[in-house]
Formats: structure tokens, C-alpha cells, sequence
């Protein structure tokens, strides 16, 4: 089956396309001549990933899935949250300047808890329907969590955002040190995907 993937981060692809290996091709925004800035005005997870994929479902009318991801700190109330990426502040996803005001705000705090969810939205084409009777896809969500603290500095070379500063339970090793292989087995990324994928394979 082939379906987009609505992003052009070299980063995800790498990890979505190792999660689920040669049972999808899966295709970026750049693969299907995308270069559209898509909106991501929601003010949840959920509303931002739907967002995404029906940007694409409607304007390109292929099978899609979006993704948004956000890290939710129990000190911070939730934040950064949906605006993880742009937590510092500006237009790019600057993941130093985030870390060093995440790392700032929570100061010496002792409550270190933090957890990365992602939600993924998929919207599927009705491959038996011609494009003049394709009905409306109704949508559906996938969640995974990923557990852990944030430490005091940074640690690890490997990764992308905030894995430098994330321990996930049960690990002495961030996210950047654990290195893909690992990452992809536990992140809260590979969970939202192995619930995706299983409920591709049923269909």
C-alpha cells in the first residue's frame, strides 16, 4: 500500500520507514510535489495531525497519515505541548533553544516527569470508489506514549527535539543515547505507528 507520510523531516521518515519496514511504501510530502506550508492551527495534538492529513487528502486526494507530537512536563502543567516545536519562540524548530528554555524553566525542580505522546491521523483512500463517488473518510487516531523524566543537561549525539534531555523509564540512557535501533522499539513515535500498522494489516 502506498500512502503519504505528511512531512518532509528527513528524521521521522528514517523512523516511521524503519518501524514499518517493506509492508507500506511510504512516500514524504516532497515525493508527491508538496511545498505547501500546511496549516497546523489546532490547539490539540489531535486537531493538529487531522489538520494535516486532510490538508493533503483533499488537495491531492491519496491515502494520508500526520502526525503531532508533543512533550507534556508535569511541573510545566502539560507544557510545552503542542507547541513543542516552537516552544523558544520564532518560525523554525530551533530543538537547542527549546531544551535550553525547557532546561531553564524547570530550573532545580525535583518533579522531573515528562512524557512524549504522539497522535497520528490517517485518512484512507477508497481505492473500489472512482474519484467522482469517493466517500467522505471519516478518520482515525492512533496514540502512543512514552514515559520518563527530563534530566539536568544535556546527553547523546543521536536523535532529533528535545532526546538529548529525555530518560524514558526504565533506561539509564536518554533518547540521543539509546540511538535509533533502541528508540524505535519504545518511543512513544513506534507505538502510535504499531497501532497504525496493525490496523492497516486488518483492512
Amino acid at each position: 500500500m502506498k500512502i503519504v507520510f505528511a512531512t518532509n523531516n528527513r528524521n521521522k521518515l528514517a523512523e516511521i520507514r524503519s518501524i514499518l519496514g517493506d509492508r507500506f511504501e511510504i512516500v514524504s510530502l516532497k515525493d508527491i510535489g508538496c511545498d505547501a506550508d500546511i496549516p497546523e492551527t489546532g490547539s490539540t495534538l489531535e486537531e493538529n495531525a487531522m489538520q494535516k492529513a486532510r490538508y493533503i487528502y483533499d488537495n491531492y486526494g491519496l491515502s494520508v497519515f500526520a502526525d503531532d507530537t508533543g512533550l507534556e512536563v508535569d511541573a510545566l502543567g502539560g507544557a510545552p505541548g503542542v507547541y513543542s516545536a516552537r516552544y523558544a519562540g520564532g518560525e523554525g524548530h530551533d530543538s537547542e533553544a527549546n531544551m535550553t528554555r525547557l532546561l531553564s524553566e524547570l530550573g532545580e525542580n525535583n518533579n522531573r516527569k515528562a512524557q512524549f505522546r504522539t497522535v497520528i491521523a490517517l485518512l484512507l483512500k477508497d481505492d473500489s470508489a472512482t474519484d467522482a463517488n469517493q466517500p467522505e473518510p471519516a478518520g482515525k487516531l492512533f496514540e502512543g506514549i512514552a514515559k520518563g523524566e527530563i534530566i539536568l543537561e544535556r546527553r547523546g549525539g543521536e536523535g532529533f527535539g528535545y532526546d538529548p534531555i529525555f530518560m524514558p523509564e526504565g533506561y539509564d540512557r536518554t533518547f540521543a543515547e539509546l540511538g535509533l535501533d533502541v528508540k524505535n522499539k519504545i518511543s512513544h513515535r513506534a507505538k502510535a505507528v504499531e497501532r497504525l500498522a496493525e490496523y492497516l494489516k486488518e483492512l
